[in-house]
């Protein structure tokens, strides 16, 4: 069992902390009559926060997709590259999920991966798994080292 952080990218820290800001100060504003207009801002951040990726852990068959209050399961069953490439999600448009408050998840697609799932928190630490029939993008801190590990484990 391994462990890796998900150190959030200069990018990702700017756009975070300026969409906060942004979203408590039209909490702030006076609007008569429109408590719901209040509401959305604090809706938005408590619907990101929960997502954010904190880290990784291989284990034996499973990579943990570490959130802030649980994490996200993925078998390895049917691995069959793990490969460090930080501009495989350049050019890729957001098909559901969040864009930079906080993360960066959910499903994306550009021409290099077709469609795929992101869980990522810095785009110069990109690790993109393939499996039989699904790519996943994850961020570790050690980029290398997460390959180097998870290639271990594939068939030859």
């Amino acid at each position: 069992m391994s462990t890796y952080n998900a150190p959030w990218c200069r990018a990702l820290k700017i756009v975070s902390a300026v969409a906060t800001v942004i979203l408590l100060g039209v909490m702030a504003l006076p609007v008569p009559g429109a408590c719901w207009v209040r509401l959305f801002p604090l809706a938005v951040l408590a619907g990101a926060l929960p997502f954010v990726v904190r880290g990784y852990e291989i284990r034996e068959d499973t990579l943990l997709i570490r959130r802030l209050f649980w994490d996200t399961r993925i078998g390895l069953a049917g691995l069959r590259s793990a490969r460090f490439d930080p501009s495989a999600m350049r050019g890729s448009l957001r098909t559901c999920g969040n864009g930079g408050l906080f993360s960066i998840t959910g499903w994306y697609w550009n021409k290099q991966l077709g469609a795929y799932r992101a869980y990522a928190t810095d785009m110069a630490r990109v690790v993109v798994l393939t499996f039989d029939k699904r790519r996943i993008v994850v961020t570790p801190e050690d980029p290398e080292a997460f390959v180097q590990e998870l290639s271990a484990g594939l068939p030859r």
